[in-house]
């Protein structure tokens, strides 16, 4: 199962980084990734394999959204199948 993971913020130094430790450090592999920055914002959404979690999705959520909250940046964490069922015409 994978996630669906946005980052977004004022741009600075490690974003990326910080994003990819997080996740290796909740055993989430990020499986692909596309980044962006305009006009000094920065923008990120990546695809995250999570059946490797060493913590329950919820709990994963929560760090990658305190993350963002700790560097000023707004991390949304979302479940494939919510995102898929969103975006279902």
């Amino acid at each position: 199962m994978k996630a669906v993971i946005s980052v977004t913020g004022k741009d600075g130094v490690g974003i990326v980084a910080k994003v990819s430790i997080k996740c290796a450090e909740c055993g989430a592999n990020i499986v692909d990734i596309s980044q962006t920055v305009l006009d000094g914002y920065f923008a990120m959404i990546l695809i995250a394999e999570v059946s490797g979690l060493n913590m329950q999705f919820g709990d994963f959520v929560d760090a990658m959204t305190l993350l963002g909250n700790e560097n000023g940046l707004r991390i949304h964490t979302m479940h494939e199948d919510i995102f898929n069922s969103m975006h279902r015409i």
